[in-house]
């Protein structure tokens, strides 16, 4: 596993508190960050890319 793999699974588990304190506290903003942050750590976990790379493509689209 390689170091941006492991900053994807760190972002997963990253996601996955932030949406379950956003759900806590009902804060619709932090629950969408934390499934956002999932969803790059996902990519970068899958891709390999980092994530200043994927915000980029996402943004081009």
């Amino acid at each position: 596993m390689n170091r941006e793999q492991l900053e994807g699974k760190w972002k997963q588990v990253k996601g996955k508190f932030k949406q379950k304190y956003g759900n806590i506290t009902d804060n619709d903003l932090t629950y969408s960050e934390g499934k956002f942050d999932e969803m790059l750590g996902k990519l970068q976990e899958k891709t390999g890319k980092k994530k200043e790379e994927l915000e980029k493509e996402i943004s081009e689209w």
